[in-house]
């Protein structure tokens, strides 16, 4: 386990839109992240069933928001999504992501690869700000969205409690595109 963990440190990893045959794979490596994980998005109730990854895939493919996965000698090593950070239109330009890692390779640069991707998609469709909530005690991803220009903007004391404890949660926030430096692209007219 140990040698196929070290090649895969090696190994090319690729981000992919996601597809109906990986959902198995995602939620394996979500039920994971709910059982042992910290992460503030996720709880021990609700488990999504694979219909439910599915129906959001759909939802978000209809939208036209990223739905990712990481690919690692063929198989699903992580998964990313956005969605749009509250349903007002005042608020459209911004998106809020998350990102799940299989336990076996955290540290392998699939957190990285996947936000990239994020990022790279979410600017080219015109997003200006795009948001993250991550468990305090989360310092490996914590670290990583530093890294790509996310900037902590948000400290919430207590808000989740799982594992028998309460847990804080801070909100990283970075800037896509010229972020709020200019407005936005007028809306394309309507066909009449």
């Amino acid at each position: 386990m140990e040698n196929d963990h070290k090649r895969a440190a090696h190994a090319e990893i690729t981000v992919r839109a996601s597809r109906d045959s990986d959902v198995d794979a995602m939620l394996s490596i979500y039920r994971r992240h709910i059982r042992h994980g910290v992460d503030d998005s996720v709880d021990d109730s609700g488990t999504p069933e694979p219909d439910d990854l599915r129906d959001r895939r759909k939802n978000l493919r209809n939208t036209r928001l990223p739905h990712l996965v990481a690919i690692c000698n063929g198989e699903v090593v992580g998964y990313a999504y956005v969605v749009l950070f509250r349903k007002r239109p005042a608020y459209r330009y911004t998106v809020k992501h998350s990102i799940y890692v299989h336990h076996q390779y955290v540290g392998q640069r699939v957190g990285g690869k996947l936000l990239q991707e994020l990022i790279d998609t979410c600017a080219a469709a015109g997003f200006r700000q795009m948001i993250g909530y991550i468990d305090s005690d989360n310092t490996a991803s914590l670290t990583l969205h530093e890294r790509f220009g996310f900037a902590r903007v948000g400290h919430l004391p207590g808000v989740a409690y799982r594992h028998g404890h309460w847990s804080d949660s801070v909100m990283m926030q970075r800037s896509l595109a010229a972020g709020s430096t200019e407005p936005p692209p007028p809306p394309p007219l309507s066909r009449r």
